[in-house]
């Protein structure tokens, strides 16, 4: 766990810190998950994954719904690894490497979905509750560089 270091300096800050940004992304990732088994989710993902170059081919093969189940197991399976991680630290590199992964793809929706991006009143404006994956990218970077002593 986190609410020492390994040299028995409590560090209140860093260990808040370090929970809610926990909470957060088993939280987002157990919600969107859930919500990637129904019509409205899978349909509304549908244009982020078709446009991708790395994912339009899996809609050759599945369904619209079957792709979206697929991205909310992954998704609820890190969050479930990501809980395992209070118990075994061992599993902070792997927690951390999968959500890189997918917080990865998400941001890369940016750059390869049509229409994106907008600008409005001069300022360039797109779907920010994508962004909000730069600081779980970030929090899935802390684990990848956790050490375990």
């Amino acid at each position: 766990m986190h609410a020492k270091n390994k040299n028995n300096d409590p560090n209140i800050g860093s260990s808040l810190g370090y929970y809610i940004s926990f909470g957060g992304a088993v939280l987002i990732l157990l919600w969107i998950g859930i919500f990637k088994f129904t019509p409205t989710e899978a349909n509304a993902i549908k244009p982020l994954i078709e446009n991708h170059p790395l994912s339009a081919w899996m809609y050759t093969i599945l369904s619209v719904q079957t792709v979206s189940n697929i991205v909310g197991v992954v998704e609820i399976l890190v969050a479930i690894l990501l809980i395992l991680t209070l118990k075994f630290d061992e599993l902070k590199k792997y927690a951390g490497f999968a959500m890189c992964v997918i917080f990865l793809m998400t941001l890369s929706y940016l750059f390869t979905t049509p229409n994106m991006w907008k600008i409005i009143d001069g300022v360039p404006y797109t779907d920010f509750f994508i962004l909000k994956d730069l600081m779980y990218l970030g929090f899935g970077m802390h684990l990848v560089s956790y050490k375990t002593v």
